[in-house]
């Protein structure tokens, strides 16, 4: 047995729906072939799923009924808005992806173990913009050399070699969002008094 997509299945369940929608509300079918401009034929062959519904349909009779068109229509949830990410190793360090769908910017969180200190400075292509969760993290930024606490941020052009790992004998955690160049993310925070 085939089973039906949830679109498939709402689509065959339009007609029904409409026709529920208009005697709920007390509408004849010339009332509201009247309010919509729909010849009264078309909407009850509309209604019998004797004729497939068309936006052009939808939109005049949605705007008669006063109902959003995912309302009118039943509209199928757009799914879980979870994310469901696998962890991935790279070069020892742990990032969990916290975006689903392919884009311009992506987000992760990275775990970084103690062992990974030691600079490797690279440069590529984009932006980058790291908040730091746990842990004391140490970044490496051209001819720079600072220290990020927790909760302090920091965004820069990756074309800059630049390296991040922690200071101490712990792992840091760090949410990282990636970019295209031209990308950037703005944080405004007042400066931290020394």
């Amino acid at each position: 047995m085939d089973e039906q997509s949830p679109i498939a299945t709402t689509l065959a369940q339009v007609g029904a729906r409409l026709r529920r929608i208009r005697t709920q509300r007390g509408v004849t079918l010339s009332a509201l072939a009247e309010a919509t401009g729909i010849s009264t034929s078309t909407l009850s062959r509309l209604e019998s799923g004797q004729r497939r519904a068309s936006l052009e349909m939808l939109l005049p009779i949605a705007q008669a009924h006063q109902l959003p068109l995912d309302e009118l229509v039943g509209a199928p949830e757009v799914g879980d808005p979870r994310i469901h990410s696998r962890p991935r190793v790279r070069n020892g360090r742990t990032l969990i992806p916290l975006t689903n769908r392919p884009g311009p910017l992506q987000a992760w969180k990275s775990v970084i173990p103690a062992t990974q200190n030691r600079p490797e400075p690279c440069t590529h292509e984009g932006y980058e913009w790291l908040y730091v969760l746990s842990g004391r993290v140490r970044l490496v930024l051209g001819d720079r050399d600072l220290v990020l606490e927790p909760g302090e941020a920091a965004e820069f052009d990756t074309r800059l070699p630049h390296w991040f790992g922690p200071v101490g004998a712990s792992a840091v955690e760090v949410l990282n969002l990636f970019g295209g160049q031209g990308e950037r993310v703005h944080v405004r925070t007042e400066p931290r008094s020394r």
